[in-house]
């Protein structure tokens, strides 16, 4: 004679469903995006990683799965050949400074200038990560602005408070809150910066390593005035057209539009 289940039995298994569907869904709301401004687009025409190979030799310096490092590597690009867009929606007028464009938006007014598209793509790794409250950084006066007190946690209020960033911050209190750095020791995230008005800072995005001779080079990106596209940055001292910049460094970083002592580098502390 088969004996019916208890009642408990049933409710039992009902609970351990429930639990597990409430379990998959928290883990489903917690996923975010790793880059938040794409919203739905499809996917990148290529990513820096992928636009940007090594030189002859060089091999990527390894960065951990999360990593700022490896966060940066995948930055969505826009396609081949584009040109440097400003907040107007025109042209920058040097078009000849840039090897590749970041496919990020760059807002309507002009906002989202040096230091503060560095502040962007820092805030927008740490959202990907869900770290909101390390998301702070100083205004001019020192004063913390943080993600944290924002009203809205999504990626519209991200973006929002990045505005009111960008209007109270830049060069001058970034400089301050980063700490200096030995140029031999730089690294994927690192800064040079000159802190001032007007001032100019510049990332590392990428490091590549020569095995046998040990020689390390390094990728720029950069934002400039007006607010336009976030760029990387050709080489001014390369013969042969590379992007890639050599180490060491020398008594001074020269790019495009501005020239940096190397006791500019600066990293996050």
């Amino acid at each position: 004679m088969m004996r019916r289940p208890s009642p408990l039995v049933g409710l039992y298994v009902r609970l351990i469903a429930a639990v597990a569907l409430a379990l998959a869904v928290a883990s489903t709301a917690e996923a975010r995006a790793p880059y938040g401004w794409l919203g739905t687009d499809p996917a990148p025409a290529a990513t820096l990683a992928e636009r940007i190979a090594p030189p002859p030799g060089f091999t990527r310096t390894p960065a951990a799965e999360g990593s700022f490092a490896a966060w940066l590597r995948g930055l969505p690009m826009r396609a081949e050949g584009a040109p440097v867009l400003t907040h107007t929606g025109r042209p920058k007028w040097r078009q000849d400074v840039h090897a590749a464009v970041i496919d990020i938006d760059i807002g309507k007014r002009d906002l989202q200038q040096c230091a503060d598209a560095i502040m962007r793509l820092r805030a927008e790794w740490l959202f990907s990560q869900r770290r909101d409250k390390e998301i702070a950084f100083d205004n001019t006066n020192g004063k913390r602005m943080r993600f944290a007190s924002a009203k809205r946690k999504d990626h519209a209020g991200l973006r929002k408070y990045m505005d009111l960033v960008f209007a109270y911050a830049g060069t001058y209190s970034l400089e301050r809150e980063l700490k200096p750095i030995a140029a031999d020791d730089i690294a994927i995230g690192d800064v040079f910066i000159k802190g001032g008005f007007p001032g100019h800072a510049v990332l590392v995005a990428d490091l590549v390593e020569n095995r046998e001779t040990g020689e390390k080079r390094f990728l720029l990106l950069q934002s400039y005035m007006p607010a336009q596209d976030i760029h990387v940055l050709k080489n001014p001292k390369s013969t042969d057209g590379s992007p890639w910049y050599a180490t060491p460094i020398g008594d001074q970083l020269v790019t495009p539009e501005w020239v940096f002592l190397r006791t500019a580098l600066r990293r996050w502390p």
